[in-house]
């Protein structure tokens, strides 16, 4: 798995070290890397869809669909596999990640797993709010909450990372054209 990692990250991420970040933008080359996962995989009901758009020159993942609470439920997901894990270049510690996002105005919720995450109910996260014209959205990994403790998230220890529609009945409608990681 972490060679295939690797590989994914060659292939569509830019290391700026002059800014200090690192970019994830999304398009047609790096789409095939994130999955759509909803609760239907544990019986829940929720439905939707992720896809590619785009909106004049910006190209953009789109994570549609009805979430809903029912027989358990309660998500759905766009998620990726990252390690930053043997790039040159990283000696400093990641401090969080900004998205260009815009969506229909709900919260929603960024997951991290790391190597210390066991489960795929245990997982880092963070709440923003998807407005409707474009915007970048500033998350510190220190505003990361661990779901069973208080232990702090290693942003250079990530593994997935996951933009989730989680936890209420609603229509979810948001859209991110860029992940960028910054020290």
């Amino acid at each position: 798995m972490r060679l295939i990692v690797l590989i994914i990250l060659m292939n569509f991420v830019t290391i700026n070290s002059m800014a200090e970040e690192i970019r994830i933008p999304f398009n047609s080359e790096n789409a095939k890397h994130w999955g759509y996962i909803s609760d239907r995989t544990m019986g829940g009901i929720s439905d939707g869809q992720a896809f590619l758009d785009q909106d004049q020159d910006t190209v953009f993942a789109r994570l549609m669909g009805n979430v809903s609470t029912k027989n358990n439920g309660g998500f759905i997901q766009l998620r990726s596999t990252l390690s930053f894990v043997n790039i040159n270049n990283i000696e400093k510690k990641l401090k969080g990640v900004r998205l260009n996002t815009k969506g229909n105005g709900e919260t929603y919720h960024i997951f991290i797993r790391t190597s210390e995450t066991r489960s795929y109910s245990d997982f880092y996260y963070a709440t923003f709010i998807a407005n409707e014209e474009w915007e970048i959205v500033d998350l510190p990994f220190t505003k990361f909450k661990h779901r069973f403790s208080n232990n702090a998230l290693d942003g250079n220890d990530i593994q997935t990372f996951g933009i989730v529609a989680y936890g209420r009945d609603f229509i979810s409608d948001v859209s991110v054209a860029e992940i960028i990681f910054y020290f």
